[in-house]
């Protein structure tokens, strides 16, 4: 997916990444990699354990079945 750069250094994030990735406005980190950009959004620290099972606040975003899917995978990488 493109995106555009304005005179500004600003850079849209398109809706539908940031529904995906429940991106909210707020601080991020910019990492320089080689000749890539990547940015991290600064998530609030609402996760928590439980029974040893790692547990999003409620009120995070929602996740559907693909992305549970994603989760338990990139875990298991």
């Amino acid at each position: 997916m493109q995106s555009t750069i304005d005179k500004a250094g600003r850079v849209i994030i398109p809706a539908a990444i940031r529904a995906r990735l429940g991106l909210v406005p707020g601080p991020v980190n910019i990492v320089i990699e080689g000749a890539d950009v990547r940015i991290t959004a600064i998530a609030p620290n609402k996760l928590t354990q439980r029974e040893g099972r790692i547990v999003i606040a409620a009120d995070g975003p929602t996740l559907n079945a693909d992305d549970i899917r994603e989760l338990r995978l990139a875990n298991q990488r």
